[in-house]
């Protein structure tokens, strides 16, 4: 395989797997936050947790982007 090709999907690997953490973060934060609001507390805390914890994972996906970006501008 020449090195082109190689490069290329080298890049469509960095690329989908930012595109894939970025939204699998948010959707674990809601998940959790939904969780622990619904089954956890029988929805008396409703919406809050899951806005919080939607939050949590917003940042965590930033972060992720962050890191990885950073991690590919040293490349």
């Amino acid at each position: 395989m020449s090195e082109t090709r190689k490069e290329i999907f080298r890049q469509i690997g960095l690329y989908s797997h930012v595109g894939t953490t970025f939204v699998l973060s948010i959707f674990i934060g809601l998940g959790i936050g939904w969780f622990l609001d619904n089954r956890v507390f029988g929805g008396r805390t409703a919406p809050y947790l899951t806005f919080v914890f939607l939050g949590f994972g917003i940042g965590a996906a930033f972060k992720n982007l962050w890191q990885l970006t950073k991690k590919m501008s040293d490349e």
